[in-house]
């Protein structure tokens, strides 16, 4: 469920698995201590196919073709479709692959932590959210203030939440309707308030913009905009969730449109992920969310790069 973004070249020497012990001892620590959290709370801890027939058709996010099928860019429509099959409360922790994606926060192989709950919105899981990370600091014992880039993150609740809209009004010089409309949307998110985001506190930005809903359901009374949020610590985004969109008929349009978009730009135009539409009809109402495990680990571990938290980068192998 991570979205696609700009990215940025690695820079300076590479790092080496000799030298990020005691990063790894902490990453390791850190998915330990998820895994209680989610265990304490019910969840059941999943495990879904890596290579897929048909990936989620989305216009920034390019799947990894793996002979006659694709390696997963998120575990999202297999855990969507446990959902519809009566499990209500389910996460995974599991790799990602994306092609093309490589910078200081991208790598084409990534750690998501992705779950879902039936009953809740998108409200909910930013609850949720503030609970989860305030337990795993407590257990690797960063407690409720974290250092990360010169900046001090305070992790008290509650966490700030600010609208798309009132962040292009207060960061930006024109409106997000008219960013969209010109093209520089994506371009004044990562430019002019992103930086701006997660300090002193985590913010979840919320209420996109509907064009950009993908997999989240419209919000009753405003149909403009989303039910779908992205969490940012320091400046850096970590998470995306949406109130989960369950309506067959505006799904299969929204995945036609991105498809369309695809080919226009000479994509590769994926298989409609038909076995997940025809579950979609019986799933309930419910809230997901996907989190950036490497991510996260580099608030916790105050790096730079993404290629300092894991064991491996590909230039390595």
């Amino acid at each position: 469920m991570l979205p696609g973004s700009n990215h940025n070249t690695p820079s300076g020497p590479p790092r080496t698995p000799a030298g990020k012990e005691a990063t790894l001892w902490l990453r390791a620590r850190l998915v330990q201590a998820v895994r209680r959290f989610f265990a304490e709370k019910g969840y059941l801890e999943v495990y879904t196919p890596h290579l897929i027939p048909a990936p989620a058709p989305e216009l920034h996010i390019d799947a990894i073709k793996a002979g006659g099928a694709y390696l997963h860019t998120s575990p999202e429509l297999c855990m969507k479709r446990l959902l519809s099959a009566g499990y209500p409360k389910i996460f995974q922790i599991c790799p990602a692959f994306r092609q093309g994606e490589r910078g200081t926060r991208h790598l084409p192989e990534f750690m998501l932590l992705e779950w879902y709950r039936v009953g809740m919105d998108y409200t909910g899981l930013m609850d949720e959210c503030e609970e989860m990370i305030l337990y795993v600091s407590d257990q690797v014992d960063r407690g409720e203030k974290l250092e990360y880039r010169g900046k001090t993150i305070h992790l008290q609740r509650p966490w700030h939440r600010i609208t798309v809209a009132e962040a292009f009004d207060r960061y930006a010089d024109m409106a997000a309707e008219k960013a969209l409309a010109s093209g520089t949307f994506d371009e004044i998110m990562v430019d002019r308030i992103e930086p701006f985001l997660g300090v002193p506190k985590p913010t979840f930005l919320y209420d996109y913009p509907a064009s950009l809903g993908a997999l989240a359901r419209l919000k009753a009374g405003n149909p403009e905009v989303a039910e779908r949020f992205e969490l940012y610590i320091g400046g850096l985004e970590i998470a995306n969730a949406f109130s989960e969109l369950k309506n067959l008929r505006e799904q299969k349009t929204r995945f036609q449109a991105e498809r369309e978009k695809r080919r226009q730009l000479g994509k590769a135009v994926y298989p409609m992920p038909e076995k997940f539409l025809k579950d979609l009809q019986h799933m309930p109402q419910s809230a997901g969310i996907a989190l950036g495990v490497d991510r996260l680990i580099m608030i916790f571990a105050d790096a730079p790069s993404i290629d300092d938290v894991v064991s491996f980068t590909p230039e390595e192998l």
